[in-house]
């Protein structure tokens, strides 16, 4: 399997993330598809193996920027999505 397909099978499958010790009452959420700042909408949340960070990419009118980076020194919860991962596993 190539580098590059290894990456973006690891990168892709991330549905959400949840940044602070507190999940329930002090965390912020972050979920592909989510809308956020100014009509802008979360379009990747992609982990970089370099750094060991995660970063945000939105997305408006076809233009992906990134926006937000969290690094392994905070406290970080991830949620795959499972479905991408069922049909990746079928391929």
């Amino acid at each position: 399997m190539s580098l590059i397909l290894k990456k973006l099978r690891m990168s892709s499958i991330v549905r959400k993330i949840s940044i602070g010790s507190d999940y329930k009452n002090d965390a912020m959420h972050y979920s592909v598809g989510q809308q956020v700042y100014g009509g802008h909408e979360i379009s990747h949340i992609l982990l970089d193996e370099e750094d060991n960070s995660y970063n945000i990419h939105i997305k408006k009118n076809n233009e992906v920027m990134p926006w937000k980076k969290f690094n392994s020194n905070m406290a970080i919860s991830v949620e795959y999505d499972l479905e991408y991962w069922k049909v990746y596993t079928t391929l």
